[in-house]
């Protein structure tokens, strides 16, 4: 299959790249293709003319995104309609990353691929709206949260940092996640698109946890003293995040797992692969 891969220059794009390297990959950063620019991309998808667009470019800067919400609709709505248009002109499936942003965090319990959205950040109405924008198609949508890896800014870099230049680390115990490391979820794209599954999929880790609990396993993982990390309400952020967070964004894996298709590893088991590779 030829493949194009957009965003592939972020740490699930290089992921991505990986797990197709048996394909024809065709790897757009940033920099070689802006989905915001229509032309640009019918020209990119029709002159390649992939089997498969996993759109993995995206604004996923949450904060940035609550202060200027026209340049996340444009990215992450608007640049999928563009990838959309472009694939039909083709007869590519597409593949769209979204996430746990898309819901309010009120659930008590986790949400299925059936609940209903109601996100209450510009981050999360952006990526709604690039959801809409693959409404009555042959996609796929993937959700994934609590994003980590090897590439990239992440929450494990930061926390083994912040460990090296503190004593203690204050994390939050009231926001509670699945976190999703970007080695599983794009070989389990690799399978959704080689499979040709369409749908709506939700594909993290398993193991629900709060970002204190999480910083404690990141520091556990390092062999290193978990309890530095003391728990904080988010109410006590100082200065407070710009972008409201869901307090529960646990994603139930329903459709893999009603599906027959295996889960992801819990996130320790992942985590603890991370850490080793990030300190060898």
């Amino acid at each position: 299959m030829k493949i194009l891969i957009t965003g592939a220059g972020g740490q699930v794009g290089r992921e991505l790249v990986t797990a197709f390297a048996d394909h024809d990959v065709v790897a757009a950063d940033h920099a070689a293709l802006d989905v915001t620019e229509r032309e640009a991309v019918l020209a990119a998808v029709t002159t390649l003319r992939p089997d498969a667009i996993v759109h993995a470019g995206a604004w996923t800067a949450v904060d940035a995104c609550e202060s200027d919400p026209d340049r996340a609709f444009r990215v992450n709505a608007l640049g999928t309609r563009h990838v959309a248009d472009a694939a039909r002109r083709v007869d590519a499936r597409v593949v769209f990353f979204s996430t746990d942003y898309v819901f309010d965090g009120t659930k008590d319990g986790p949400y299925n691929e059936w609940d209903a959205p109601n996100p209450q950040s510009a981050y999360g109405r952006s990526k709604l709206a690039g959801e809409r924008e693959l409404a009555g198609a042959d996609a796929t949508i993937v959700r994934i949260s609590w994003v980590c890896g090897f590439h990239g800014n992440n929450m494990v870099k930061t926390i083994l940092r912040l460990a090296s230049e503190h004593d203690t680390l204050r994390f939050v115990d009231d926001q509670v996640g699945h976190p999703t490391f970007a080695r599983d979820a794009a070989a389990m794209v690799r399978r959704l698109v080689v499979e040709r599954r369409s749908g709506l999929f939700h594909v993290t880790n398993q193991g629900p946890v709060s970002w204190f609990g999480f910083a404690r396993a990141v520091l556990e993982s390092a062999g290193d003293d978990p309890n530095r990390v003391e728990p904080i309400a988010t109410s006590e952020l100082d200065p407070p995040r710009p972008a409201p967070r869901p307090a529960n964004s646990v994603l139930d894996n329903a459709a893999l797992r009603l599906s027959g298709l295996p889960l992801l590893p819990h996130y320790r088991e992942s985590l603890d692969r991370l850490v080793a590779e990030l300190r060898a």
